[in-house]
């Protein structure tokens, strides 16, 4: 589930960006990016709950130390990228 998710959220975002750069409303776009890395990372828990409940401790010590720093990483990218247009505008009113 959390790949579905992760797609979604990127194409949400990849539409936020061009939304904005055609000058269109952007907002629901950014908050759907927004909300859908949100749930990617609700679903990238669930999965490691389920691996903790049945003790699979060879997956989570294989995937778990990767997965916290991409996670970490793209979910910083997926804020930052959802904001630019934000804060673009705001610069471009100064």
């Amino acid at each position: 589930m959390w790949i579905i998710f992760g797609v979604i959220a990127i194409v949400a975002t990849i539409i936020n960006l061009y939304m904005y750069k055609v000058g269109k409303d952007y907002k629901l776009a950014m908050a759907i990016g927004l909300s859908f890395t949100a749930l990617t990372l609700c679903s990238e828990y669930s999965l490691v709950s389920g691996w903790v409940t049945v003790e699979d401790w060879s997956a989570l010590m294989d995937v778990v130390p990767g997965m916290e720093r991409a996670l970490w990483f793209l979910t910083i990218v997926s804020i930052l990228l959802n904001i630019a247009p934000i804060l673009l505008e705001l610069k471009g009113k100064k």
